[in-house]
């Protein structure tokens, strides 16, 4: 579990198809083989440490649902080490589970932030609510304005400086993840299985008119 608040901007130094190795200095403290950690906002299982950097795997699946594929050697990612327990929440609970890729779609200036508008699919958008909670890249997010196919976000200049956020540009590729309270929400409010009913035993032979 995370938090989407970046720690690290770290760099890749590696890029295969199935594995990443990126140079990173404060992440690395406590960092073991077979640990967790977010890059750009997908969990991923640490496979490598040494004092300058890791390696992680990366399977097909996530291949498919991130934009960690598009990843080349010297590219800046976000890093977030898992939270402990005990520790402050200073964003929202972030799983590492990436549910689909956006698009930059508009970036602006306003009073000082900086709005960018991403593009989204509807399996994303269905979860998406103003003032709501998003991760994009791993970086939690308020949601300031939404429509059928996009929304917006304010990014302040620390969070332009200390996360990739300030390098993306329109057109850049980013990983989503919506809030799993949504999710939950979604599963409680759904019509449940009716179960066995007078018309199912009629129809089984149960019941006898």
């Amino acid at each position: 579990m995370f938090t989407g608040i970046v720690e690290e901007v770290g760099r890749v130094i590696a890029a295969r198809p199935d594995s990443l190795t990126i140079a990173a200095t404060d992440v690395l403290q406590g960092m073991e083989v077979g640990g967790s950690m977010a890059v750009n906002g997908a969990c991923l299982t640490i496979t490598g440490v040494n004092s300058r950097s890791f390696s992680v795997d990366i399977m097909p699946e996530t291949l498919k649902r991130t934009s960690l594929g598009l990843l080349r050697v010297d590219d800046r990612v976000n890093l977030e080490r898992p939270l402990a327990l005990g520790e402050r929440l200073g964003g929202h609970l972030v799983q590492g589970h990436v549910d689909d890729r956006g698009r930059v779609a508009s970036i602006s200036e306003e009073d000082g932030a900086v709005i960018i508008r991403f593009e989204a699919s509807p399996g994303v958008m269905r979860y998406v609510v103003e003032k709501g909670f998003i991760a994009v890249d791993g970086v939690s997010l308020t949601i300031a304005a939404r429509d059928i196919t996009s929304f917006q976000v304010s990014v302040v200049a620390y969070t332009r400086r200390h996360t990739v956020l300030g390098d993306r540009r329109v057109g850049d590729v980013v990983n989503l993840e919506v809030d799993i309270i949504a999710k939950y929400a979604e599963q409680f409010i759904k019509p449940r299985d009716a179960g066995i009913t007078v018309d199912f035993l009629e129809e089984h032979g149960f019941l006898v008119g």
